[in-house]
């Protein structure tokens, strides 16, 4: 059985791709404890509803990432596409950003 785990949307912007991707118990919610409250907004992050390997794979062909959430961050780590030195916290949620030139 497949687990539908994390949202995933993507977008092109110019050469750009861009795929945001999150826990799906996030969407919709406003994380606080960082400097300013993060809200991880249906409008930014509400695409299809995926498992991590879907995610991981299109993320794999992105060339920028917005990730946030234990699951998928930790996902990414594993697989290489973040380094563990580059991910913050907003209060205890993990929210990494990668760009590839």
């Amino acid at each position: 059985m497949t687990v539908l785990e994390v949202y995933v949307r993507s977008s092109r912007h110019g050469r750009d791709t861009l795929v945001a991707v999150c826990d799906a118990e996030l969407l919709g919610e406003t994380l606080e404890g960082g400097r300013v409250p993060f809200e991880v907004s249906e409008r930014f992050y509400k695409g299809t509803l995926c498992d991590l390997a879907e995610a991981i794979e299109a993320m794999g062909k992105a060339t920028i990432c917005n990730i946030v959430g234990k699951r998928i961050v930790e996902a990414a780590i594993e697989c290489g596409l973040v380094r563990r030195a580059a991910v913050i916290y907003i209060g205890d949620v993990p929210h990494a950003q990668t760009v590839r030139l």
